[in-house]
């Protein structure tokens, strides 16, 4: 399975230090963009076909570990 660590990475010479996709200069905030405006998964990866599928279900995965955990402690 795969790590954020494995598939994101930042680097200052890529846009500006944006958390992106390995090997991409895919911002991750776009997968979250897409998805707040309506758009599916399936089309973000139509639009940005060098983002690996289990990549970004790994970063959505993580966000959600991320929330869950947050409203344990509330």
């Amino acid at each position: 399975m795969a790590t954020l660590a494995n598939i994101t990475h930042r680097d200052p010479d890529i846009l500006s230090g944006s958390l992106v996709f390995v090997g991409t200069r895919v911002p991750v905030r776009s997968l979250f963009d897409y998805l707040e405006g309506g758009e599916s998964l399936d089309e973000f990866l139509h639009q940005f076909p060098s983002v690996k599928r289990e990549f970004a279900i790994a970063v959505l995965d993580a966000a959600y570990e991320t929330v869950a955990a947050d409203a344990n402690i509330a």
